[in-house]
């Protein structure tokens, strides 16, 4: 229904010969938690009108693309990654013509737009779980999930140990039409998120006609939600383990549920669809893996475009750890010819200008507020860092504004799954998914005329997006101006090479044709020969004879 964007012209890096090409290759890509960022009929909840009327700011903000979480029809027991319906817009966020307006309105800016995908796990509401349910053992709906007996005298025990994200067993025993205890079925999230069983060619040909109907809307690629998760191990067997079950997966041999070799071809049979299409659609991979390398696997030729690099994510803020993750990270792309990807903050985990105010070693979801002014000089700088790498950027929501987590949320305002479970994720998922501000008063900060679905801090009106623009050194100007340069830079974007340059402890310099970026990131000023002239700053910083004293937490673009 869509008129897609023409394809744009594209070049290939001096530091990566054949490389292939596409817009992808050095994008910055926004994403939108739909719920969060704009309320377009004041009902206290974001919707897609809310988006479209502002996709002219993230237009003026640079980005290339426009990422959404998910908006389809859904219970939303887990904020919409429990889907009942692909193909239908949920009455919250608005309606299909609503999404068809949204994606002329994107494409007539020069955006682009990703949708998530969610092909691990429906609903429990979804029409074939619900008749599954209704038919009862033998339905043909039911081998279409992982139905399974369980174990024990009576069946009373779980089919395999395997246990959920969320916390507790990854099994919940259902009720037979005739009001007895009856089979089993898997969910690795929530139980109103039942697995897909990817085995089944039903499974594999409804996703096929989803990618078809999102693509003929004009939608330009798809963020593969849990994109490690859908084939499980031959037989369900038991994993040993009684710690609880995490995202990331650690052993050497993997994890019987995520990261099976078997994901490949599915990727392969999506990417031939794509690849029908015109403008360069793409597909991006959340696939949490033991390694980098691991990663590389869905990114091969034949498979998807781009994957979430969530080692990079997790780096502390330490010069050492961040070369280390930045050579691995390269040297695993470079390869299969895909872009490293580089992210620091999403709807999942705590945002980093609060993860960087406190000490290392606390994980991703983090329930303090540690040193704000620090937190967020460290965000800054880190930006930066991240803007100057090869490949394509991810920027939260919010984070061109500078925004913490919210982590004094109260108990009875919350409402992230995992927070009521008492195992699993940690369930401080909704301090990153409050409603950013767009101005400095009313009810939401401009967010919609009817509140907001979580509560703001009172200091938002000044980190708002009317408080922010045109103010010199502000948060959101830095990054308009790093955008900016990023794009217009030759030495900046597309490559896959970095060149290191000797520096002090605690300080990353490196080379990429025709600049240089240092970073400090220790807590005290490092004074270091001039390299160039200065392009960009996070913090301020004056050239004295060609030397120059970093400022703690500072990172800094040269042109030379």
């Amino acid at each position: 229904m869509t008129q897609h964007l023409a394809a744009p012209s594209t070049g290939t890096s001096d530091d990566a010969p054949g490389h292939r090409t596409g817009w992808w290759q050095d994008a910055v890509i926004y994403q939108v938690y739909p719920r969060s960022f704009a309320d377009g009929n004041g009902d206290g909840m974001g919707d897609l009108a809310g988006v479209t009327a502002r996709l002219p700011y993230l237009r003026d903000l640079g980005v290339d693309a426009v990422w959404l979480s998910p908006f389809y029809a859904s219970p939303q027991a887990d904020a919409g990654y429990d889907v009942a319906d692909y193909r239908a817009i949920d009455p919250m966020f608005g309606t299909l013509h609503d999404a068809d307006a949204l994606i002329r309105e994107a494409h007539g800016l020069g955006l682009r737009i990703i949708v998530d995908l969610v092909p691990n796990h429906s609903s429990d509401q979804h029409e074939w779980f619900k008749r599954a349910l209704t038919e009862g053992p033998g339905s043909a709906l039911r081998e279409r999930y992982h139905f399974r007996t369980g174990k024990g005298a009576d069946g009373e025990l779980p089919p395999n140990d395997w246990e959920s994200i969320f916390g507790g067993p990854a099994w919940t025993r259902t009720t037979d039409p005739d009001g007895t205890p009856g089979e089993w079925y898997l969910h690795l999230f929530a139980p109103e998120q039942p697995d897909f069983n990817w085995e089944h060619p039903a499974v594999a040909d409804e996703f096929r006609s989803i990618l078809r109907f999102w693509l003929d809307m004009g939608v330009d690629g798809f963020r593969v939600d849990v994109a490690h998760g859908l084939v499980k191990a031959e037989g369900l067997p038991d994993l040993g383990s009684h710690d609880q079950l995490k995202l990331l997966g650690s052993a050497d041999d993997g994890l019987p549920f995520f990261d099976q070799d078997g994901v490949h071809e599915i990727y392969r049979s999506w990417r031939t669809i794509l690849d029908e299409y015109p403008g360069d659609r793409i597909l991006v991979a959340e696939a949490w893996t033991p390694t980098v390398e691991r990663t590389a696997n869905y990114v091969r030729p034949d498979e998807m475009h781009q994957a979430f690099n969530f080692q990079y994510l997790s780096t502390a803020w330490d010069a050492a750890e961040l070369r280390a993750v930045i050579d691995t990270s390269l040297d695993a792309m470079r390869p299969v010819g895909a872009p490293t990807t580089w992210v620091l903050s999403n709807h999942d985990v705590t945002r980093h200008a609060t993860r960087f105010a406190n000490p290392p070693g606390l994980g991703t979801q983090i329930r303090t507020p540690g040193d704000r002014a620090l937190g967020l000089r460290r965000a800054r700088a880190a930006t930066l860092l991240m803007l100057a790498l090869p490949g394509s950027a991810y920027v939260y929501q919010g984070e061109e504004l500078g925004l913490p987590d919210v982590t004094d949320l109260p108990d009875e305002v919350r409402q992230d799954p995992s927070y009521f479970r008492a195992e699993g994720q940690d369930g401080f998922r909704d301090g990153c998914r409050v409603p950013i501000p767009w101005t400095r008063g009313g009810s939401s900060y401009g967010f919609g005329t009817g509140g907001s679905w979580l509560p703001q801090p009172d200091s938002w009106g000044e980190l708002s997006v009317e408080a922010q623009s045109g103010r010199d050194g502000s948060t959101l100007e830095l990054y308009r101006t790093a955008i900016a340069a990023r794009r217009e830079h030759p030495g900046l974007g597309v490559g896959t090479d970095v060149r290191w340059l000797d520096a002090p402890e605690g300080v990353l310099a490196f080379g990429r044709p025709g600049f240089v970026c240092t970073v400090n990131t220790t807590g005290a000023p490092v004074r270091i020969t001039a390299p160039g002239t200065p392009l960009l700053s996070s913090d301020r910083v004056t050239v004295d004879g060609g030397t120059v004293d970093l400022p703690a937490d500072t990172t800094v673009w040269w042109t030379v």
